[in-house]
């Protein structure tokens, strides 16, 4: 005879209805295991069933229904822990120069749209991660990396000023992402490094306003120090207050033991995200064990950044498989 779950499963899936169901673990004998539950656990260096993972890739989709709907898709498909959401939507360009903003109170409403229905979609079955770049990266989308540099040459306080807005629109807009349902920010800085500034310049044109984005979303639980870094920058961030901190360790040359030795937080690394499309699943398993054994229990496993937006659908597979999700 049918059970009753499993009836209503049935039921809501004939009708296109996503179903929250709960990753089933154990540990030392303990009832199963939720995403939340195995999120919150490495949060706090204790014991879980297997890492908490979460792996994502740009869709492109500008219609914040279609943005939705494929990144329910896609947590559903691969079970991730995480549902790291994508954001693909440009800052407004102001009508002179590009350096002449203004505070936007809601510079991403598309985004804050889709936030919205991937949390209705998701019912409370795992944590949401909102993406946000940082102002020197959003400066450069709204000129050139040339104009930016430019600028920082001929006239800095201007630039500075610049970045200022860019600061206190982005506070706003994590704000109302906060209270659209995301459990943190992933706040990616890509500019700790020689391709595009100098130790130094990062000290003075980026650091100052990449704090001031932590310090005023503290309250999140889940904030994702996203870094494209170089060793040599390591030092500046330690004093970051955020609770996990994401990079590759592949890319970037920086260790996981550098940082273990160095952070506090959560680490979140060990996948190859470059050569994700190539790795078998014994390569993701040792970089997966790898990564864990030098991070230690406050750990999460993902992808140095996003993984090629033209993985397969085996190929994503591949890692919800080897750890078991």
């Amino acid at each position: 005879m049918i059970s009753r779950r499993r009836f209503l499963l049935s039921a809501a899936a004939a009708a296109g209805v996503a179903v929250a169901q709960p990753v089933l673990g154990k540990v030392a004998g303990r009832n199963p295991l939720t995403r939340k539950k195995r999120v919150d656990r490495a949060l706090a260096g204790q014991d879980v069933d297997r890492p908490p993972f979460t792996h994502w890739h740009h869709f492109g989709l500008q219609n914040p229904e279609e943005h939705a709907k494929a990144t329910l898709d896609y947590h559903w498909k691969y079970k991730t822990d995480i549902v790291k959401v994508m954001s693909d939507y440009p800052y407004p360009k102001p009508g002179g120069n590009w350096y002449e903003l203004k505070v936007l109170d809601n510079p991403f409403p598309d985004q804050i749209r889709a936030l919205e229905l991937i949390r209705d979609g998701l019912r409370g079955d795992a944590y949401i991660l909102e993406t946000a770049f940082n102002p020197w990266q959003v400066a450069v989308k709204l000129s050139s990396k040339e104009e930016v540099i430019r600028l920082q040459k001929e006239n800095p306080q201007r630039l500075l000023d610049a970045l200022d807005v860019l600061t206190q629109s982005h506070i706003n807009h994590a704000k109302r992402a906060l209270a659209a349902g995301a459990s943190g920010i992933l706040f990616s800085i890509a500019n700790a490094n020689r391709a595009e500034l100098s130790p130094a310049d990062y000290a003075k044109f980026s650091a100052p306003f990449d704090k001031l984005f932590f310090a005023a979303t503290a309250s999140a639980k889940l904030n994702f120090l996203h870094l494209h870094w170089e060793n040599e920058y390591v030092d500046q961030f330690v004093d970051f207050p955020a609770p996990v901190v994401n990079w590759s360790v592949q890319s970037s040359g920086v260790a996981v033991g550098t940082v273990r030795s160095k952070f506090s937080q959560t680490i979140a690394t060990g996948i190859d995200e470059k050569n994700y499309k190539d790795l078998s699943l014994e390569q993701i398993r040792n970089q997966w064990q790898t990564a864990r054994k030098l991070a230690g229990s406050k750990f999460i496993l993902t992808p140095g950044c996003s993984v090629p937006n033209d993985s397969t659908d085996e190929e994503l597979s591949r890692l919800p498989e080897v750890i078991g999700a």
